[in-house]
């Protein structure tokens, strides 16, 4: 990973995260400061001061948001996106505003800790990318891995814990999708085995599915290759569930960038895959198809 961004890049991407949160916090002087205790998941989390100028207000507003577009590659870069119930995996920085809005999912709280944490991460590239050498080799960025994947590695990533940062992209996209399947009350093989095998899903135990409508010929064409890609990918899931992440989860023995690189691959294939697949809840329900 050291090698996949400059130390200038990482570098100017920090003064970018810097920058947010100077503004963030200019901005943050003029608001009272709620939390989601507090806020009981009804109201906004920020709200303007009395007595505040509200051109004042708007004119830092403006601030956050240019300062938020300059440092928004920066989560992405090193991964530090946060799970939020039903909105999946978001970017703090990015999202920041979404604190004044009703039912507000973000607090203050939490733009400040992801931009701590982003700056610690970046840190951390800065001096990998400082020490590491140049190589002809054509370069790999494993920031570029499916984003669900790629968030449960990225802080034991930057710290070289490769054996850890499987083990955690691994169950990370397996609660992903047992969350959105509403299946916690199953074991991670188990889920994989019903939620990929072909048939129809009955209540309660849903399945993924190609999307499509049945009448349409295309749509018939890859149905027809539906149960053996069904097998396939039911195979993939309980195989990488057992050759990699029960592997890492066992044994103490680290694994070297390389070794942690390809079974990550592995499971952002997946993941990808899975995207592309409607949800299919069984007889009371019509396959629906949810974005990640």
């Amino acid at each position: 990973m050291s090698n996949e961004y400059s130390e200038d890049y990482l570098s100017r991407l920090r003064d970018a995260v810097e920058r947010f949160e100077a503004a963030f916090e200019a901005w943050m002087a003029t608001q009272v400061e709620s939390s989601h205790m507090e806020s009981r998941g009804l109201f906004p989390t920020v709200w303007a001061k009395e007595g505040q100028d509200a051109d004042a207000v708007r004119r830092l507003e403006l601030d956050v948001a240019e300062a938020a577009g300059l440092a928004a590659r920066a989560v992405a870069v090193t991964g530090a996106y946060i799970a939020v119930a039903g909105l999946g995996m978001i970017d703090p920085i990015s999202n920041w505003s979404f604190m004044s809005a009703p039912k507000a999912p973000l607090a203050p709280r939490d733009v400040r800790m992801t931009t701590a944490n982003v700056k610690g991460r970046l840190d951390a590239m800065i001096i990998d990318s400082a020490a590491g050498t140049d190589s002809d080799l054509p370069k790999f960025a494993p920031a570029q891995f499916h984003q669900v994947v790629w968030a449960g590695a990225a802080a034991h990533w930057t710290t070289h814990q490769y054996r850890v940062a499987v083990r955690e992209a691994a169950e990370g996209l397996t609660i992903h999708w047992k969350q959105k399947l509403c299946r916690n009350n199953v074991d991670d093989s188990v889920f994989w085995q019903q939620t990929l095998s072909p048939g129809q899903a009955e209540p309660g135990k849903p399945k993924l599915r190609w999307p499509g409508e049945d009448g349409d010929k295309t749509v018939r064409s890859i149905r027809g290759g539906l149960e053996p890609l069904a097998k396939a990918l039911n195979g993939l899931a309980t195989g990488l569930n057992l050759t990699v992440r029960n592997v890492t989860t066992h044994t103490r023995a680290e694994l070297s960038e390389q070794e942690a690189m390809e079974r990550l691959a592995a499971y952002s294939y997946l993941a990808r895959i899975l995207d592309q697949c409607t949800i299919d809840r069984g007889d009371d329900f019509e396959p629906e198809s949810e974005p990640v």
